[in-house]
């Protein structure tokens, strides 16, 4: 008997890094996961490896920056499963750049995916999920949510909002005695493909002594080299070490935990 057994869960940017990994546990143990992405070859893959593993998964193109969208996927998984339980709003971009030499198409962007996807998340999920007898939503949020960076106050504003929105909506959901639990996971440096996704501008030489702390030389962003200065521990995290944190907060072991921030770095936010 899995620790989600019977329970069905949302996971958004699901089709590699934190998001597949997240879908994988969780239907490892027991849940049956719908997956969400703008990736569709990356989305099969997720599907594959669950199915491949005896759990039961189905995908939906998504794109988190649309209200519409998020109306159809929601109105989806109750058709497809009956109902929802477990919401993980992990979708996200990362733009390291100046804020004095960021463009406003960048920000705008990176507002849209990382805050306003999970508000819409929120908005529609939240209500099937009260509806289905209650669950929990997990809003993806990063340590720089909790700290500021040079180079990364874009990110960090975006970051930031997710955790003080995540503390508000559990607030607003424990006041109206709806059983929906509202938590956000925290990740330090963690080795995903998002590191060779970010933008860079000027390269990775203009951010990498303040911001992304590369050895000298440098010219590929390798998040263990940067853990390996940046991180107490000395080595970046694995997207399993979040899905460890994500089935916690899914599962009926947190049932007293709502508000609260799950920080996983490392060690990084302990100095």
């Amino acid at each position: 008997m899995g620790r989600v057994s019977g329970k069905v869960a949302l996971v958004t940017g699901a089709a590699s890094g934190i998001g597949r990994g997240a879908a994988v546990a969780l239907a490892a143990e027991g849940a049956r996961v719908v997956v969400t992405d703008v990736d569709e070859a990356g989305l099969k893959e997720t599907v594959e490896i669950i199915t491949k593993a005896g759990g039961t998964a189905s995908a939906h193109r998504h794109d988190v920056t649309s209200e519409a969208r998020w109306k159809e996927v929601v109105a989806a998984v109750k058709d497809e499963f009956g109902g929802l339980n477990i919401l993980v709003n992990n979708a996200g971009i990362g733009i390291g750049a100046s804020i004095f030499e960021m463009s406003y198409e960048d920000w705008s962007r990176q507002q849209a995916i990382n805050v306003d996807g999970v508000f819409f998340g929120v908005k529609h999920g939240i209500p099937l999920i009260a509806a289905s007898g209650g669950g929990s939503v997990i809003n993806i949020s990063s340590i720089a949510g909790l700290q500021g960076a040079p180079g990364l106050a874009g990110y960090c504003a975006t970051k930031g909002a997710v955790r003080l929105f995540t503390k508000a909506v559990a607030l607003e959901c424990a006041q109206a005695q709806m059983n929906v639990r509202v938590n956000s996971v925290h990740p330090g440096i963690i080795d995903t493909a998002i590191w060779q996704k970010i933008p860079q501008g000027g390269g990775v030489g203009a951010l990498s002594s303040s911001v992304l702390q590369l050895p000298e030389g440098a010219n590929t962003i390798d998040p263990n080299a940067i853990a390996s200065v940046g991180a107490p521990l000395g080595y970046a995290g694995l997207p399993a070490d979040i899905a460890a944190g994500i089935v916690f907060l899914a599962s009926d072991e947190s049932r007293y935990m709502t508000g609260s921030e799950l920080v996983i770095d490392g060690g990084m936010t302990a100095r």
